[in-house]
């Protein structure tokens, strides 16, 4: 039996962004201990939110950030017990093919601070890692970026 494949979308409702917050919430301030002043950074507003649902119940979140130079991700959250089912790939891929098809956005690399022991999983989408190991939150983190070129690359193999 084939497993079955989250249905990933921009997140457009206040269901959509409290779903968001929600699994933020269970998953940086319940499981790792990350203070919610921390987590809850009042950027909100600035950011486009994305959302993964498995079955009608949201699963994954995710945040970017439209900058200068690029686009930021951040807030990548799985639940606990739909990882390892590629619901965060598959939400990754939906954001930066959404993203990377918005002409607004030319010129813009994608830039993200990844949990260090996450690095492994940004670099399978086209990341590289672009700093030293730093902590945030008391947790170990590393800057990566992906130029688009190489995002659409390997988005059009998968």
């Amino acid at each position: 039996m084939t497993e079955k494949r989250p249905i990933c979308r921009r997140a457009g409702t206040r269901e959509d962004m409290d779903a968001c917050l929600a699994i933020r919430e269970t998953v940086f301030q319940h499981e790792q201990a990350v203070d919610p002043a921390i987590e809850r950074d009042g950027r909100e507003g600035e950011a486009i939110h994305y959302l993964a649902e498995l079955d009608g119940r949201p699963v994954a979140a995710a945040r970017a950030r439209l900058l200068d130079d690029r686009i930021k991700i951040e807030r990548v959250a799985v639940l606990k017990d739909m990882r390892g089912r590629r619901i965060g790939e598959a939400l990754m891929r939906f954001m930066m093919g959404d993203l990377g098809a918005d002409p607004d956005n030319e010129g813009r690399h994608f830039f993200l601070s990844s949990q260090s022991q996450a690095a492994p999983f940004y670099e399978r989408l086209g990341f590289a890692i672009c700093s030293p190991d730093y902590f945030e939150a008391g947790i170990a983190h590393c800057d990566m970026r992906a130029e688009p070129r190489d995002v659409s690359e390997r988005l059009s193999r998968s």
